[in-house]
């Protein structure tokens, strides 16, 4: 495959063509968000000369597949069954086209979805209204991410105990630091290519051994039936468990903060510079659907990685737990969790469980650490506390979030030492704060996306679809 290259003096190569220097946030020589034209090159044609050119979803996987897997999706495994099955397919399908909608319109116009929402009408106090609740969710991002860091504490606590029993509060919070401390040093270098490419390792890792895992019971008393999936292929909600479908329907799938943390993964991976700045010409527009087709590609491989993992994880839960009428419950919960593990291959698969349950909660943390502080930079930005346009300052504000937002995560789980209900109650604000997303997004579609970019009818449909399944949860939500 050959990558044409803008021919003017300014020209430069581009990400991955030969010699030519990636084009991302730690280079410090092109800003990714300064869409001037010197980046432009051509996109790839298909699947094969694409796959090189992804992996911004490979980030969003790592943030995902993590606490609404592990925990969500096994806890409510345990408590009803293969009954909600079906949730988890629609929780994940529906939201990619919100996700797709919204980068397309990053890559059009080079700006991370949080600016995109302050343009969104009616506006307060010279903002748009949605600007407020964008800063606001910074909380909720404390009680989500203190819920996974507080969890695979306990993994590790119950694999290695440090200054005191396996439970303690001193041995978890011991662990909670470590962790938290090893996440800030990792982040200083605030490298794309860094969070690209470790995401993409430990998503697979995990989701490999989790599928593994699900075939690997099969040979157990708690193996699945072809009756049994297609029950839970059924359009049914157990009595009782709503509270927990709405959280698990935020927390699986890209929530708010996935969806809005993938915009500036696209810019920063270059997808908006290799299309260049908006001419209005037919050559911008034959390269913005291209680059737009392989965001698609990357939004959909990404889609079927954490599909296949929260499948699975729930899947678990319904068999090996809710077969024993075990429900995972509070502080106690890896410990229910890990009887999968224990109670399908033997006491020996414990450690591993704990080790595993580590890994798969911690790389959330490791993924969401970057984004989430992007996040609220670039909310900070629209505020007019710094300029995002400076990029050493803009680099400052962020390794400063990355300082922050950790140690505020592991004094929450410190103290509060109850993960599940962090979790869960992280996932129910979650899925309101997908409201906000959702709207913004087809307002933004409406009125600024240019016409020539968007797919067609049927896509249109299902955009529209998955805003009103956000919506209906939310209110759900709110009312519950």
């Amino acid at each position: 495959m050959s990558h044409a290259v803008d021919s003017s003096p300014a020209a430069q190569p581009g990400p991955d063509s030969p010699g030519g220097a990636e084009t991302t946030l730690d280079d410090h020589v092109h800003d990714p968000y300064v869409i001037d034209g010197s980046q432009i090159q051509d996109p790839p044609r298909g699947w094969r000369a694409s796959m090189k050119f992804l992996g911004p979803g490979m980030i969003t996987s790592a943030a995902v597949v993590g606490s609404g897997e592990l925990i969500t999706a096994t806890t409510l495994g345990s408590r009803v069954g293969m009954m909600l099955l079906w949730l988890i397919l629609v929780s994940t399908f529906v939201k990619v086209f919100i996700q797709i909608e919204i980068a397309r319109w990053s890559i059009s116009t080079g700006k991370p979805a949080v600016f995109g929402y302050d343009e969104v009408k009616p506006r307060i106090a010279g903002r748009g209204w949605p600007s407020y609740i964008v800063l606001a969710m910074f909380f909720q991002f404390m009680t989500s991410q203190a819920g996974v860091v507080g969890s695979a504490a306990v993994a590790l606590s119950m694999l290695m105990p440090i200054g005191g029993a396996p439970n303690s509060p001193i041995s978890i919070s011991i662990w909670v630091w470590i962790m938290i401390l090893l996440a800030i040093i990792i982040h200083q270098r605030n490298s794309y290519n860094l969070i690209e490419k470790v995401s993409t390792w430990l998503v697979f890792i995990v989701t490999a051994l989790i599928v593994l895992m699900v075939f690997g019971i099969q040979g157990t008393e708690f193996a699945w039936s072809g009756a049994e999936l297609a029950d839970g292929m059924r359009f049914q909600i157990a009595a009782g468990s709503m509270g927990i479908a709405l959280s698990m329907f935020g927390l699986t799938g890209v929530g708010a903060g996935e969806i809005t943390g993938y915009s500036f993964w696209v810019v920063e991976k270059g997808y908006a510079a290799w299309s260049g700045p908006n001419d209005g010409s037919d050559a911008w527009v034959r390269r913005a659907r291209g680059w737009i087709a392989v965001m698609k590609k990357d939004a959909w491989v990404a889609w079927v990685v954490y599909t296949l993992s929260t499948v699975a994880f729930y899947m678990l839960g319904a068999t090996v737990l809710y077969k024993q009428g075990l429900e995972v419950e509070g502080s106690a919960l890896i410990d229910t969790i890990s009887r999968i593990f224990t109670d399908t291959m033997g006491g020996w698969a414990g450690p591993l469980f704990l080790v595993f349950a580590a890994v798969a909660l911690y790389k959330t943390i490791l993924a969401n650490v970057p984004g989430l502080a992007r996040q609220t930079a670039a909310s900070l930005a629209t505020f007019n506390l710094y300029q995002w346009s400076d990029q050493k300052k803009r680099d400052r504000v962020m390794r400063v979030l990355m300082i922050i937002m950790p140690l505020a995560w592991g004094s929450l789980a410190t103290f509060a030492q109850s993960p599940l209900f962090l979790v869960l109650l992280g996932g129910t604000l979650n899925a309101i704060y997908l409201m906000l997303v959702a709207v913004s997004t087809l307002y933004l579609s409406r009125t600024q996306t240019d016409p020539r970019l968007k797919d067609g009818n049927l896509f249109t449909f299902f955009l529209l679809l998955s805003a009103v399944a956000i919506f209906a949860v939310g209110v759900l939500g709110l009312v519950g």
